[in-house]
């Protein structure tokens, strides 16, 4: 298996290094580049794109946000997840909104970190601990401002199972398990619920669920 292929990008000269330090020492990481701004890592993901940018939502000119934006639109490809110290639900929101496939604190544990990576590398890890209890319970509780999709009643009774299960934070496999059917049908299904609810990744597509009222905010590793 070819390693997966980074992009870090942060402000913070002494932080980031060793972060790129740190994943190079890991087994199935590599580190292809480095960025200090927003506007450097929309020019580098677009040259070299990676599978995922680690982003930094405060940076100088250019923010996270609106640099997420803009790769998630132009590299659909390439999965950012934010990697930030930024507690503020704000953040988190808007950070979904523009297509994060992820957000994590700085306060990670490294083990921890690069587990996530390979989650969301493969598509099965949009929400985890600490930071998930905080968005589902709020998008349980109230609906986010200006986050607009399709009704849920679009998709059909075997698409709402699916959706269901991956808010609850099953992986494909064990939706498949669970519903007694393939893995590569389990992705036929988010690819319609994603196109139905008009959503790019599946944190939309599982915030939505809580947000509806789907599913409870309590998730089974909580």
């Amino acid at each position: 298996m070819k390693p997966i292929r980074l992009l870090l990008a942060d402000d913070h000269t002494l932080f980031r290094k060793g972060l790129a330090s740190l994943l190079e020492k890991q087994s199935g990481f590599e580190v292809i580049d480095e960025a200090e701004d927003g506007a450097d890592v929309i020019r580098k993901a677009e040259a070299s794109k990676p599978d995922i940018v680690l982003m930094d939502i405060h940076m100088p000119g250019v923010n996270g946000l609106e640099a997420t934006r803009q790769i998630t639109n132009a590299l659909p490809a390439t999965r950012v997840v934010m990697l930030t110290i930024s507690e503020e639900d704000k953040d988190l929101f808007e950070a979904i909104k523009c297509g994060a496939h992820g957000y994590l604190s700085k306060k990670v544990e490294p083990e921890k970190l690069c587990e996530l990576l390979e989650g969301v590398f493969l598509g099965e890890a949009p929400l985890s601990g600490v930071t998930a209890a905080r968005i589902l319970k709020e998008f349980a509780t109230q609906a986010s401002k200006g986050f607009e999709t399709s009704p849920v009643n679009d998709l059909t009774p075997r698409e709402k199972e699916v959706l269901q299960l991956l808010a609850a934070g099953l992986t494909n496999k064990d939706i498949g398990s669970r519903l007694d059917i393939a893995e590569n049908t389990v992705k036929n299904h988010l690819k319609n619920i994603l196109a139905k609810l008009h959503l790019q990744n599946r944190v939309q597509a599982a915030t939505l669920a809580i947000q509806q009222g789907m599913v409870t905010a309590k998730r089974p590793d909580q």
